[in-house]
């Protein structure tokens, strides 16, 4: 190996030519798996007064402001379908998609919170959903973060 160079996990690809970084979630996957369907069951929850998941993201839950239906969005885009895109394929590059993804949901996620918090006298808080939808990104985002960082053949050589 040359100076500077860094050893990476890569799956021989067809014809034995090295495929693109590879992850191995090991027993991390299994817990990513049941935080996904947490973020599913958390949507089926209510989310603000009665209203659930589902009407807040498709908009028929009235006046309740930008931020709970853009932590609906981008918690089932990286959290449901970057972790079930990043299980399947194993991708280094997509791990980290989903790192990110879920850390910048959470973001959101803490910004929807806030909103409900402080949306007014006789306006309602946040439900037990959009908390149980919360926890579960956030810990989905510390896993990804550790199942990217920490990939087979390790960060670098040395």
């Amino acid at each position: 190996m040359f100076d500077g160079e860094r050893e990476t996990t890569k799956r021989p690809g067809p014809g034995g030519v090295d495929g693109p970084p590879r992850i191995d979630p090991g027993v991390t996957a299994v817990a990513l798996a049941v935080g996904v369907l947490l973020v599913l069951l958390g949507h089926a929850l209510p989310w603000i007064g009665p209203t659930d998941g589902w009407n807040v993201l498709f908009g028929q839950a009235g006046a309740v402001g930008v931020l709970p239906p853009v932590f609906s969005v981008t918690s089932l885009l990286f959290g449901v379908v970057g972790s079930a895109t990043g299980l399947l394929t194993r991708l280094w590059v997509v791990g980290w998609a989903s790192a990110f993804g879920c850390g910048f949901s959470v973001i959101t996620g803490v910004w929807a919170v806030w909103s409900r918090q402080t949306a007014g006298s006789g306006a309602p808080g946040p439900g037990p959903g959009l908390l149980l939808v919360m926890v579960a990104m956030v810990l989905m985002a510390i896993m990804w973060v550790r199942v990217a960082w920490f990939r087979p053949g390790g960060r670098a050589n040395g």
